[in-house]
């Protein structure tokens, strides 16, 4: 039979879930969706993200050809093309999906389609330009860049790469550069008060929101930042005389920290802008304007030091350098391993050289490690989601970025009967991490009782249990017992 006259069934494609699509997961964590947003889904299929976006207390509805045809399709802040386009087989009807999807968004449309990370079976019958699945449902997997040039070019626009094969696309220009610039911020915690001052104690709550300002923003806030400013200023003259009581009643250091880190964050920011057409100073969100006066000067001036450190990068043995100086993650032989909760405090130049793999399919959703590879130019995500739980967690897959070719490589050891696993915990993770003390309790056992020398053979399950039968121990939570006889 001719291709033309083949009968896809579409709507067989749609998934029964029981939880949120990663998409609209993604726009949750982000606060893309928020309780000041309406929600709408474009090809709702099921209708199971409707419904339970609607279960969290905002405004959701949503629309299908096949299973909610009847319900209305009305513009909406943020609308969801969760995995549409890459089941229709007409071209030109996948693009007036896309342009009909953007044309009902007031803020965001979040585009999501399957991505090519693994080849698909060369027994699915090739058809237009994707696959004919066994089940006669349409697939076209594009790969991660594909996916953005597609996007870009049907609308017009740029598309933010979120996660592999998860793009948002923003109608204003100051909330997507806000967007890209609020990912690279490192977490900061408000200094605790030390020497707590009467006047500090009498004037506490209202200090309370230019303290949290400055620990999110890293500066004073300039006139109209602040809520309570008019309290704040009939009581004190102005930002800096108040922050002086505040001073007086905390670590001075510990503020300093913050802004240091927060102008390193715009650096990193900054410098991964130089990719794309950097954005003119006036498209930036008044916020990040003020930040930008605030640490460097101007923006020619913020933008030279940034980009200073990106083209650094292309020396020889620069990241080999600051790999092996860092004194964050574990060193070997031919790498750094650092936990993902370590990546904002690393050195600049390596947050940077992650930025460069990850730009193009944002933030690697579910890491828990980040390989940077000493002797290729490449960034290897792990995956090992029992990382807190299991003492000695096993790998479950890995994505690694060429930096050379952006090409995403992706390796499933899910299903390996005797997969790697990992030793010596607390040395991938900062010491303020939740389990640290922990981690590093275990691994002084471990080294006592002579568990960790054999580098080469305990690197897999199999060889550390005969390890641990060897020794005739075992393993329960994180503390070490002698073997229960059978």
């Amino acid at each position: 039979m001719p291709e033309s006259y083949l009968e896809i069934d579409r709507h067989r494609a749609a998934i029964a879930r029981t939880e949120i699509s990663r998409p609209v997961r993604l726009a949750l964590e982000w606060s893309i969706i928020n309780q000041d947003t309406t929600f709408f889904d474009y090809g709702c299929g099921y209708g199971g993200d409707v419904q339970r976006v609607g279960n969290l207390g905002y405004i959701s509805a949503g629309w299908d050809p096949y299973y909610y045809p009847n319900q209305q399709i009305t513009a909406a802040d943020v609308v969801n093309l969760g995995y549409v386009v890459n089941v229709i087989e007409d071209l030109a009807e996948r693009n007036q999906s896309l342009i009909t999807a953007w044309e009902i968004t007031r803020k965001v449309l979040i585009v999501a389609a399957q991505v090519l990370i693994n080849a698909p079976s060369k027994a699915q019958l090739a058809y237009n330009d994707g696959i004919v699945t066994s089940r006669n449902t349409f697939q076209k997997y594009y790969e991660q860049a594909e996916l953005k040039k597609y996007i870009d070019e049907v609308l017009n626009v740029d598309a933010v790469p979120v996660a592999l094969g998860v793009y948002f696309v923003f109608r204003d220009e100051a909330e997507k550069e806000s967007f890209k610039a609020i990912r690279f911020f490192s977490r900061t915690y408000t200094p605790r008060v030390r020497i707590p001052s009467k006047r500090f104690e009498d004037y506490q709550e209202t200090l309370q929101p230019l303290m949290e300002f400055f620990t999110k923003r890293g500066r004073l806030p300039v006139k109209g930042e602040l809520a309570n400013e008019q309290e704040l200023l009939s009581e004190f003259g102005n930002f800096r005389r108040a922050f002086t009581v505040v001073l007086q009643a905390t670590d001075e250091a510990e503020w300093d920290a913050i802004a240091y880190h927060r102008s390193l964050d715009i650096q990193v920011y900054l410098a991964l802008t130089h990719f794309d057409q950097r954005p003119k100073f006036s498209k930036l969100a008044p916020e990040m304007r003020h930040d930008i006066k605030a640490f460097f000067g101007s923006y020619e001036e913020a933008c030279e030091v940034a980009d200073q450190k990106l083209f650094s990068l292309g020396r020889p043995k620069v990241i080999q350098t600051a790999c092996e100086k860092s004194k964050i993650g574990k060193h070997t032989r031919g790498a750094l391993y650092v936990h993902i909760s370590a990546l904002a405090s690393l050195d600049p130049l390596l947050r940077i050289y992650e930025g460069c793999a990850s730009r193009t399919i944002g933030r690697v959703d579910g890491a828990t490690l980040i390989k940077y590879n000493l002797e290729q130019p490449q960034i290897s995500y792990l995956f090992y989601p029992d990382f807190d739980t299991d003492p000695h967690p096993a790998l479950k897959a890995s994505i690694t970025i060429d930096l050379k070719t952006l090409y995403v490589t992706h390796r499933d050891y899910a299903n390996r009967a005797n997969p790697p696993v990992l030793h010596r915990k607390e040395t991938f993770v900062m010491s303020n991490y939740p389990q640290y003390e922990e981690f590093a309790k275990l691994t002084q056992q471990e080294q006592e009782l002579g568990l960790l020398q054999q580098k080469s053979d305990i690197g897999t399950r199999e060889g550390w249990l005969k390890c641990l039968a060897d020794h005739e121990v075992e393993i329960r939570g994180h503390q070490i017992y002698p073997m229960k006889e059978s």
